[in-house]
This record gives structure tokens, C-alpha cells and sequence, in this order.
């Protein structure tokens, strides 16, 4: 059996369960309507891989855009997250010692997370 990794769903997010007919399904988060059965998980997300080829076929037999993940869409804008004072004076003196902005220093924070979470 092929070893499934994240970019087999173009970032899509994948959700697998054990449904009450005793079989696993596998879909796609933001678009429910791709799914597929297995009788184990690994089973499940090989036919959903499948499922997954044949709608982006039909998409573009019919001339259609194939969907993106909200995760590869390009976006640069506002990202307000509150924190507690204690966590914001620790990061604008991080900042500060660093020479940079805060908006900077917090941003290369959440690149250098994101890669952590690509190697796994």
C-alpha cells in the first residue's frame, strides 16, 4: 500500500472515523462531499486519494477552477490575536532587542512553527 502524505490532498484537511456501519470513512474537511470508504483507516484514505483525482478531473473537464484549501490560498492581511499583557511585554522587548517590529518578530515566530510542523 502507497504511503499517503499531506500533499496528496492538495492541503486539504482530512478527517477519518469510524462510522456506525463498522466501516471507516475518510473525507475532506472543507469539501465533505469527497469522501470514501475503507474497511481500515489506511484503507479509507487510499479510496479517498482516488475520490480525491476523479473530482479534480471533473472539475476541469467541465472547465472549472479546481478548489483550493483555504491553507494554499494566498492571503497577507490582519491576523489579531489577543494575548495577556505579561506574553505582549515579553514579545515587543524580544522585538525591541532584536531591532525589529513586533508584527516582524511574531511573524518569524509563526514561519519557524510552521516549519517544525511540515517536518512531522
Amino acid at each position: 500500500m502507497e504511503k499517503n502524505n499531506r500533499d496528496d490532498f492538495d492541503g486539504f484537511m482530512v478527517n477519518v472515523f469510524f462510522d456506525e456501519d463498522g466501516d471507516y470513512l475518510a473525507h475532506l474537511v472543507e469539501l465533505p462531499n469527497v469522501s470514501a470508504f475503507g474497511t481500515t483507516p489506511a484503507e479509507a484514505l487510499d479510496e479517498l486519494k482516488t475520490a480525491w483525482e476523479l473530482m479534480k478531473e471533473c472539475y476541469q473537464m467541465d472547465g472549472q477552477p479546481v478548489p483550493k484549501a483555504p491553507s494554499r490560498n494566498e492571503y497577507e492581511g490582519p491576523f489579531n490575536v489577543p494575548v495577556d499583557a505579561q506574553l505582549y511585554h515579553f514579545l515587543t522587548d524580544q522585538a525591541a532587542k532584536a531591532g525589529m517590529s513586533l508584527y516582524t518578530l511574531v511573524t518569524q515566530k509563526l514561519q519557524s512553527a510552521e516549519s517544525v510542523v511540515d517536518k512531522k
